[in-house]
């Protein structure tokens, strides 16, 4: 059993190169909205109660794919230099042990801009449909939050990423199907 966390900005095709992952592997997706979408129809985003449960079922799911020996992937946007934020994915993925893998994603704000709109989002993440609401997310979270690491640097995120393998991919032009074959290349090599 093995945990790939796929990380990145919003937008920069997590849960499509997961999903490639998936279909070319053993590995199942559990990305992002899986949860988010669900709470959404009960909760108000960022609620009290939409981020008990959202926290909730995601540890749970993890554990009990642990448990069952399930290959997973989960995809996650993650702020490096948030302290507690990288407590909390460390706790999320213990179930793993030390079979997790981290397959980082970037690409342009451009480009992010572009894919927040592609038919494949929009029908997966209904929470997204409001375009113009959707585009100032995608701008404001690049404007607040560190999403890709640096190198070198001494942060919550990197410490962490140090403990386990780590592939950035730049997918900028890659199709999905190719990033996942490069990812999937990658893995067999830290087996």
């Amino acid at each position: 059993m093995r945990l790939l966390l796929i990380i990145g900005p919003p937008a920069v095709g997590k849960m499509t190169v997961g999903r490639a992952v998936a279909d070319r592997s053993t590995f199942r997706l559990f990305h992002n909205h899986h949860t988010i979408e669900l709470l959404l129809d009960v909760f108000d985003y960022g609620t009290p109660p939409f981020r008990t449960l959202n926290s909730e079922f995601r540890r749970r799911i993890i554990e009990e794919a642990a448990e069952a020996g399930t290959d997973l992937v989960f995809t996650f946007v993650w702020d490096l230099d948030l302290a507690e934020e990288t407590e909390w994915l460390a706790d999320l993925v213990a179930p793993y042990g030390d079979r997790v893998a981290v397959v980082e994603l970037v690409a342009g704000l451009d480009t992010r801009l572009e894919r927040n709109r592609t038919e494949h989002r929009l029908a997966e993440k209904k929470s997204k449909r409001d375009l113009e609401w959707s585009d100032a997310n995608v701008r404001g979270m690049e404007a607040d939050y560190r999403m890709s690491s640096v190198p070198g640097r001494d942060a919550p995120g990197e410490r962490l990423l140090a403990r386990w393998p780590h592939l950035v991919v730049d997918n900028t032009d890659l199709p999905a199907g190719e990033t996942a074959d490069r990812i999937l290349a990658w893995l067999v090599t830290q087996q």
